[in-house]
């Protein structure tokens, strides 16, 4: 699902995908519908200044959104992929990933990248969440999962 009022996907990929109970976003950044970016700015002599404190807050938050268009929160976060351009920024993105996350919060592995797909960017963050579908209307009863689908020999389904 492509979530309306979020920047658009640089590419045909989804800003969501859910495969059961289970929902994944892909790589989210600070990148604003506009096509700017928090944590970036550009002063009237050329000079860059980007601030990875601000650039976390922000995919946090854009994350919080995506989720919330599939029903969840942040609470629902299973596990964290963040990629840094520099580890010398992992302590400003520590200091605000605590702002959101605990110990109990999701698991989390954090990478250096050598570049990320813009050069004002110095975080991206993919997610995978529990959000549980809701119950068709007027059901109470606890559904059974759906058997899983042989696999398929088609060329498209290999893809």
């Amino acid at each position: 699902m492509v979530v309306a009022g979020k920047a658009a996907p640089r590419g045909r990929f989804p800003h969501v995908r859910r495969a059961g109970d289970f929902v994944y976003v892909s790589g989210t950044s600070s990148r604003r519908p506009d096509g700017g970016f928090v944590g970036a700015r550009v002063d009237p002599a050329g000079t860059t200044d980007l601030d990875i404190r601000a650039q976390t807050r922000a995919v946090i938050e854009n994350i919080a959104d995506l989720l919330a268009a599939a029903g969840g929160g942040l609470s629902d976060a299973v596990s964290l992929t963040t990629y840094l351009v520099s580890m010398n920024d992992f302590g400003g993105y520590n200091e605000v990933y605590a702002e959101y996350f605990d110990e109990t919060g999701p698991t989390r592995t954090t990478v250096a990248v050598h570049q990320l797909p813009h050069p004002h960017l110095l975080i991206e963050i993919s997610c995978v969440a529990h959000i549980p579908r809701p119950a068709p209307s007027g059901d109470t009863a606890t559904t059974e999962p759906s058997p899983p689908s042989p696999p398929s020999s088609s060329p498209e389904r290999a893809r």
